[in-house]
């Protein structure tokens, strides 16, 4: 079953969706994408969660059809329509997932509302990036600000995905052409200018850590965006997380390797934690935190 829900915070009008399988078996899921991501772009969850949990996605406010923040608005205003969102789910906890973008919105919100995360699971983490990324999203931004979506599109697509062809990446080319087809789409949408804005902008530390929230960090083995390593460090810095590498994938995991995504998921979430696909225990860096591969 699914529901759509239109809600208000501070006069900007967003919406939200549910999609309820016959049964659950544990707190809602609510997903948070990147930059790019609207609610309507999560059929690899919608497939793989039925009879696990309701999944929930939004478009925030600079998303999809919802309002424009205003100028006085910061982050703090993204995380004021999740809690609303929340709020309305008429639910004490929920269980949060963050990809990229979204992973920094969710990790801040379980930061200020650790009660009402059940679970926390980020992915492709854009842990310590530094100024590189950030030129390089400011010139693809000139582009597209000259008219040139294609250019900025293929900008942008150098960025996300790991183009070295010495390294073995699952589904690479139908990854490319989706990502640069959905893209090419966002480029011609009136809040195209903001969401580019949105992602240049972002440069949050992730500071502070995270204890009372059970938290699985994940990265893709060849993430040129945000490395393992990177993600690692930001992950030994949340009290008895667990961190895992996705082999054969980049920043865009499900994507790519929307099984092992999605199992990662439901198994976390349905508190089995043997995550079973195939996977091995290649070192115990911090004393609550353990890394694996898949």
């Amino acid at each position: 079953m699914e529901s759509v829900r239109t809600l208000t915070v501070d006069g900007l009008s967003y919406t939200y969706r549910s999609l309820r399988p016959a049964e659950s078996r544990t707190e809602p899921l609510v997903a948070l994408g990147g930059a790019f991501q609207g609610m309507y772009d999560w059929p690899q969850l919608e497939d793989d969660l039925t009879g696990v949990a309701d999944l929930v996605t939004a478009d925030l406010p600079g998303s999809g059809d919802s309002d424009l923040p205003r100028p006085e608005h910061t982050l703090e205003i993204l995380d004021a329509a999740l809690d609303a969102i929340v709020d309305d789910l008429r639910l004490p906890r929920i269980n949060l997932y963050g990809y990229s973008y979204g992973a920094v919105l969710a990790f801040r919100y379980a930061q200020r509302h650790p009660e009402r995360c059940a679970r926390l699971l980020l992915g492709g983490v854009p842990a310590h990036l530094s100024e590189a990324p950030f030129t390089r999203y400011r010139q693809a931004g000139a582009l597209l600000r000259a008219g040139d979506a294609e250019g900025f599109v293929t900008q942008v697509t150098a960025e996300m995905f790991c183009l070295d062809e010495s390294r073995h990446v699952h589904r690479r080319e139908l990854a490319l052409r989706y990502f640069r087809r959905s893209l090419l789409k966002t480029c011609r949408q009136p809040h195209a200018p903001y969401l580019l804005e949105r992602a240049l902008g972002t440069r949050t530390s992730l500071m502070g850590g995270l204890t009372g929230v059970p938290t699985l960090v994940f990265a893709g083995e060849h993430d040129t965006l945000t490395t393992p390593d990177l993600q690692r460090a930001f992950a030994s810095t949340i009290d008895g997380s667990d961190f895992v590498t996705i082999a054969d994938c980049d920043h865009m995991m499900l994507l790519e390797r929307p099984d092992a995504v999605t199992h990662l998921i439901t198994s976390f979430i349905t508190d089995n934690r043997s995550l079973s696909l195939s996977c091995h225990v290649d070192g115990h860096f911090c004393d609550k935190e353990h890394h694996r591969s898949l």
